[in-house]
């Protein structure tokens, strides 16, 4: 490399060819896919000042050296410690350095091709498009894409610059807004690479490029360029882009997210001016995301905690790894039914049993109806939805259990109903079988008493509807062996959930938690606030659905149910869902039970649709003076918090991370917070359990912090620093 040894370049290998083609190939060491690092940044650093000054160097071909991708971005691990440590400046600069490095290749005056041999994505594609060829990988696995606003960022390397002026704004902003990936066809039709090729052809058609003699610019250095499409507020898309788009954007964020319209206000503005002027627009944007705090919240639990999770973290050292090849599912309703369906997908052999054939082969049309759906989306084959069809036999015979290495029970939500599936499965299963109740609030320890091996019985608490929801959560009862819980966990790995662990508790942690969200929903209603305003509130704040058509779906009976059960098990107050119960009381009474009896809190017309129950403003008077959106959006989001922090406080969470992730995938707690806890860290740990209880005070004991969680606010005790 003229005057530098390739041999001082860590992440990339460096080969002259007898053409004077440079081969620049990304390799970075220690990790299974190529990231943006350092190492990489100060290497490609190096190789670009040698390429502009090498006189025998004709032009650069840039691909990988791992199989599975180009790069697939930064290492978020680096980035999300930024928030509370780097200033303004310091991310500003973060940003400029790469951008500046890109700006570098495209104006080298050497002609530069990408040979994009898988996966692009983040800072990657942003070098590709840096690049004047791209040749992508014509395989389904080599996609395209800018999923920064999923992290809370927007791409800092010349993406919002250079895709616009690649493909036009209408194309462009779209990508960037959603950030799914680009399969290679769609990628060549919209004009994001050049051509595609086999992947062994990759390396040649980058070469011949070259030798063709290209000029080494870019489309956006020729003088009289123009953005595809038009830029600014005249242009024929600027309207549905910018005007109604950021409408748009403001409504299904409510504004707690600031990437998209970040995004897209980098855009407007950068495609006005230079390419060298919207960079550093582009720069400032992402400053000022990169040391927000929802960014970090959405790195941190979003995908490294996650990540963690789903290579399960939380699993016991010093068990051997294991693999269900038959599964029995006790009751084909539709829970039962969509663990059979998700079992039989990842390749399980499933026994579905209920009490009758017909309510048995009913669970699996349940999956055959899902299936279908899936083929006419062209998801998947004929030949593939047989095959897992044929993995599940339908049945009452628990004989068929035999040779089951795990049983899920998943029967009605009584514990008498439990008891007695429980001990016929028993009777018929070996010695090494585990037993697993998909359970919400009973507590496992107490199902555990009718197995004859308790530890070997343990909670696999599935969310509806399972083909969709991504969690699991994983209750340890007070005799489940580690062995137990580490197959467990090899189980849920097999049907690509993502587990949480938790400690054997009333109501656990998902269920716990969203109950108090439920509950303050209608402690609202009997305080006079408009029903309206409640719904609206909470999905301001973030949930996915107001907790009175919640309450609706899972019917306004079952809350009265579970709290006769929490009297009847003689649990503690705090335990007995006393927050709401006049009003579950009432709404029963009056027989509005819920969607299921076609009356709750909201009417179902005949004809489809719902809307709020007129007659709530008689059953629960609306008072005069309502309180501001803010206000109750605080209450929804700081009574789950609190609660979360009891269960920390009372071991029924031992991670953070179970808490985060549980609350946001479990029981659709807004991931602008990064969850639970994060929201805590957020507010502050002191000023959090100040104002809860300062919202006792106004709203009642519920809020009020224990003299532990006091403590722990004043000595600035992090939920995340204490798990490090």
């Amino acid at each position: 490399m003229n005057d530098m040894s390739a041999a001082c370049l860590k992440t990339i290998r460096f080969e002259l060819d007898a053409d004077g083609i440079a081969l620049i190939t990304i390799d970075v060491p220690g990790r299974p896919m190529n990231v943006l690092t350092p190492d990489l940044e100060a290497d490609l650093a190096a190789a670009i000042s040698c390429i502009a000054a090498g006189a025998s160097i004709k032009g650069v071909v840039i691909t990988s050296g791992k199989a599975n991708g180009f790069i697939a971005g930064a290492d978020l691990k680096d980035l999300v410690t930024a928030y509370g440590r780097d200033t303004a400046q310091q991310a500003y600069a973060r940003s400029e350095k790469l951008s500046s490095l890109y700006r570098r290749l495209e104006s080298c005056g050497k002609p530069v091709a990408a040979a994009i041999n898988g996966l692009a994505l983040g800072g990657g594609l942003e070098l590709c498009l840096a690049c004047h060829f791209r040749v992508l990988s014509d395989d389904p696995r080599a996609v395209l894409g800018l999923p920064e606003v999923k992290v809370g960022l927007l791409p800092g390397a010349g993406g919002t610059q250079r895709l616009p002026r690649l493909i036009g704004i209408a194309n462009a902003l779209p990508l960037m807004l959603g950030g799914e990936p680009v399969a290679p066809q769609q990628a060549l039709k919209l004009g994001m690479v050049h051509a595609l090729a086999p992947p062994a052809q990759l390396l040649d058609s980058a070469r011949q490029w070259i030798l063709g003699g290209p000029k080494p610019e870019q489309p956006w250095d020729v003088k009289g360029f123009r953005v595809p499409g038009g830029a600014g507020c005249l242009a024929p898309h600027a309207t549905e882009s910018f005007q109604a788009g950021t409408s748009r954007l403001a409504r299904s964020t409510q504004r707690n997210y600031p990437a998209p319209l970040a995004i897209a206000s980098a855009v407007f503005e950068g495609t006005l001016v230079p390419i060298d002027v919207g960079l550093r627009i582009e720069s400032k944007y992402f400053a000022k995301l990169l040391i927000d705090p929802v960014a970090r919240n959405l790195m941190r639990t979003m995908f490294i905690n996650k990540n963690a999770a789903d290579k399960l973290v939380r699993r016991p050292p010093g068990v051997a790894r294991s693999a269900v090849r038959k599964l029995g599912v006790l009751g084909a309703g539709m829970m039962g039914a969509g663990i059979a369906h998700v079992a039989a997908l990842a390749g399980i052999e499933v026994v579905l049993l209920d009490a009758t054939q017909e309510q048995a082969d009913k669970g699996k049309a349940r999956s055959a109806d899902l299936l279908a759906r899936e083929l006419q989306k062209g998801r998947t084959t004929q030949d593939r939805i047989d095959t897992a069809l044929g993995r599940i036999v339908c049945t009452t015979d628990y004989g068929q259990l035999t040779g089951c290495d795990l049983v899920v029970e998943a029967v009605f939500e009584n514990r008498d109903v439990k008891h007695a599936v429980t001990q016929k499965a028993a009777a018929v299963l070996g010695p090494h079988a585990l037993f697993a109740s998909n359970t919400s609030t009973l507590p496992i320890t107490g199902l555990a008493a009718s197995f004859p091996r308790e530890e070997q019985f343990i909670g696999v608490h599935f969310f509806s509807p399972v083909e969709r929801m991504p969690l699991v959560e994983v209750i340890r009862g007070a005799k489940t062996s580690d062995a137990t819980l580490a197959r467990t966990l090899d189980f849920v790995a097999q049907l690509r959930k993502t587990p949480i662990v938790v400690n054997d508790s009333p109501g656990f942690f998902t269920s716990r938690v969203f109950g108090t969200f439920v509950d303050e929903g209608m402690a609202m209603l009997a305080e006079g606030v408009e029903p309206a305003l409640i719904e609206n509130a909470a999905r301001m704040a973030g949930m996915p659905v107001g907790p009175l058509a919640i309450c609706d779906e899972v019917t306004i009976e079952l809350q009265l149910k579970v709290h006769q059960q929490a009297l009847a098990d003689g649990l503690p107050e705090r335990f007995q869902r006393l927050t709401a119960i006049e009003v579950v009381k009432k709404m029963v009474e009056l027989g509005r039970i819920g969607r299921r009896g076609g009356a709750g809190f909201y009417e179902y017309p005949a004809g489809g649709g719902k809307r709020l129950w007129a007659g709530l403003g008689e059953v629960f008077p609306v008072r005069p003076l309502q309180p501001d959106a803010e206000q109750l959006k605080r209450r929804f989001l700081f009574i789950q918090a609190l609660e979360s922090a009891r269960c920390v406080e009372e071991n029924v969470i031992a991670d953070p991370m179970d808490a985060d992730l549980g609350s946001i995938l479990g029981i659709g707690f807004p991931s602008w917070t990064g969850g639970t806890l994060s929201l805590i860290e957020t507010v502050g740990v002191d000023a959090f359990f100040s104002d809860c209880r300062r919202l006792a005070r106004h709203h009642g004991a519920r809020f009020l912090p224990s003299p532990a969680l006091i403590q722990r606010g004043k000595a600035n005790v992090l939920y995340y620093q204490e798990a490090a």
